[in-house]
């Protein structure tokens, strides 16, 4: 466990969040949070690389507050906001763009790959998302930064980012180092488990979200896929179960040996019943939490403007040292 660190993490409004970003992320925030001076920002502007909704943004940064919050994440103990709440955050981006070579944004896997994907306009935003990611991560000077494993490779630029400002300028960031979670980062489609669980998945059956009723819940669980065998072993072959043994493996403590003894003898009916047992026992409190949370919408607000503020003191430290650097006028202080 990390103790006595900064440590920033940032992740786009996108709605509800599914079990695989609450296993692979949001769980271990509110562990992280316990022992460090901790910053989690709501990526609004990342979320406008693409086609989107102004008046659905704003609501879904309500709805990923909310939805923190019901997952552990304690307002008392971090600064929670939204990205375009702080100054500092775009100026700094300016910075180091004005340090990384273009080529380096163009060898971005997530770029050729959402650009392949995206049909006709594709805003310059989408090249220049991981300069945006590395100010968010250096204005707060973070030590430890946690993220997906899609991440590593706009983790690694941000690193090279800063020790570029401190070679041209002199020292002024911090190095910061990736957090990767391992438990439970790679939870699959329940109707494709060749393909991680995502919002974007056009089957949603297969998508388990913390929000969900228990009804969902149990309806999405009971008709995933498996096989045409009928034993629980958790096996390359038996994708299906082995994503549904995951899944039970993580919410109970038990490993797989110990999951393939409860239910030997037994049927895939009865397996998946108790998966969605767990799960339903597990996300209901969460659900109902968040059900609370989003209809005081004042609550959230003062969440975010203490978020803002908090993160906004932290990030006018890092930003002024960082002008000055570069050689950009500071303006008078008012007496």
């Amino acid at each position: 466990m990390i103790s006595g660190k900064v440590v920033l993490t940032c992740a786009q409004p996108t709605g509800k969040l599914h079990l695989g970003n609450y296993l692979g992320a949001v769980k271990h925030w509110a562990d992280v949070s316990a022992n460090n001076e901790c910053y989690f920002g709501i990526a609004d502007m990342h979320a406008i690389t693409v086609a989107y909704n102004p008046t659905q943004l704003r609501a879904n940064v309500y709805e990923c507050l909310a939805q923190y919050l019901a997952c552990g994440i304690d307002p008392e103990k971090s600064a929670i906001f939204p990205q375009s709440g702080v100054i500092g955050h775009t100026e700094l981006a300016w910075i180091l763009a004005c340090l990384c070579p273009i080529g380096m944004l163009e060898r971005m896997t997530q770029y050729k790959d959402k650009s392949e994907k995206q049909k006709g306009f594709i805003g310059s935003g989408l090249l220049y998302y991981p300069v945006l990611m590395a100010s968010d991560v250096l204005l707060y000077n973070a030590d430890i930064v946690p993220v997906g494993e899609d991440q590593r490779q706009h983790m690694e630029l941000c690193r090279d980012l800063a020790q570029k400002f401190n070679q041209t300028y002199s020292d002024t960031f911090t190095i910061p180092e990736a957090l990767i979670s391992k438990s439970g980062a790679r939870i699959m489609s329940l109707q494709d488990p060749y393909s991680k669980m995502s919002k974007s998945d056009p089957n949603q059956s297969g998508v388990l979200y913390m929000i969900d009723s228990a009804d969902a819940l149990k309806k999405k669980i009971m008709s995933a896929v498996t096989d045409s065998d009928s034993y629980v072993k958790f096996a390359e072959e038996k994708k299906g179960v082995s994503n549904l043994m995951t899944i039970y493996s993580v919410f109970t403590g038990k490993n797989f040996q110990e999951i393939e003894n409860e239910f030997e003898g037994k049927g895939y009916g009865d397996f998946k019943k108790s998966v969605a047992d767990v799960v339903i026992s597990s996300l209901n409190p969460i659900r109902e939490k968040y059900l609370k949370y989003i209809e005081d919408k004042n609550f959230l607000d003062s969440i975010l403007q203490k978020g803002i503020e908090s993160a906004q003191r932290r990030a006018n430290k890092i930003l002024f040292k960082a002008r000055r650097k570069a050689g950009f006028y500071q303006p008078l202080k008012e007496k």
